[in-house]
């Protein structure tokens, strides 16, 4: 699947897995977030998930009647079980749909949870990253490949949920 970037507002990557949908942007601000609403618009998005500090007032998107969520965590870093936990029920809820999902540069954290996402539906840890690299080039610092190559997946995304099983 060739990589796909939008003209009209730059630095968008739509990724699909499955009945996965994903869009990892780079953070809008107040300026231009009518264009990045738009783009939205055209891909699809039902959700959004701003996982960076607020550079902009959600109240637009959300009157564009996408649902908005603000799930931040430290830049460069791997996300906590409370982040995970949340992630994954916002991409349970909103299945049916594409959900746009953005830090600063769409680099590091939003490929983090889409690759994550990723894993829960049945990839291998390394096939995960590769699928998110190559479709956004220079996603993931050390940190967080670590993350990903560690992750232990209970495959909640699954159609068929089997559950996971610590022993």
């Amino acid at each position: 699947m060739p990589m796909i970037h939008d003209l009209t507002y730059p630095s968008v990557t739509e990724l699909r897995y499955k009945t996965l949908r994903f869009l990892i942007t780079d953070s809008p601000d107040d300026e231009n977030v009518q264009s990045f609403i738009e783009t939205c618009l055209k891909y699809g998005v039902t959700a959004l998930v701003r996982v960076s500090e607020k550079t902009y007032d959600s109240k637009p998107i959300e009157e564009a009647g996408i649902k908005f969520y603000h799930l931040e965590y430290p830049d460069g870093s791997a996300p906590d079980s409370f982040v995970r936990k949340k992630w994954l029920n916002i991409v349970k809820e909103n299945k049916n749909g594409c959900i746009a999902v953005h830090c600063v540069h769409g680099l590091g954290r939003s490929p983090v949870l889409v690759a994550m996402a990723f894993r829960e539906a049945g990839m291998n840890p390394q096939e995960s990253i590769d699928f998110v690299r190559k479709r956004r080039r220079g996603s993931f610092n050390v940190r967080q490949l670590e993350f990903l190559q560690n992750y232990h997946s209970c495959h909640r995304l699954l159609n068929k949920h089997v559950g996971c099983i610590i022993i």
